[in-house]
């Protein structure tokens, strides 16, 4: 699912599965997820959202990450 994406969005989305993993449900779509460690470390909200192709990429990318997730557990 990830290679669609290139290194930096990658890099966003395996921190989120870590945050999931590591916290449970979070509102992953919410890109104030993106203000607190690890992502701070890799760059802005919006060098991040950027790196989707803008905020609707990021919703898009997010969401399929959750339907994965969510095909997984069930």
């Amino acid at each position: 699912m990830f290679t669609k994406y290139g290194p930096q969005a990658r890099a966003v989305l395996d921190a989120l599965l870590d945050k999931y993993h590591d916290e449970g449900v979070l509102n992953l779509d919410d890109a104030n997820v993106l203000k607190v460690t690890p992502f701070t470390a890799m760059g802005s909200v919006v060098q991040l959202i950027k790196a989707f192709g803008g905020k609707e990429g990021f919703e898009k990318a997010v969401h399929e990450l959750q339907t994965a997730l969510y095909q997984e557990t069930a």
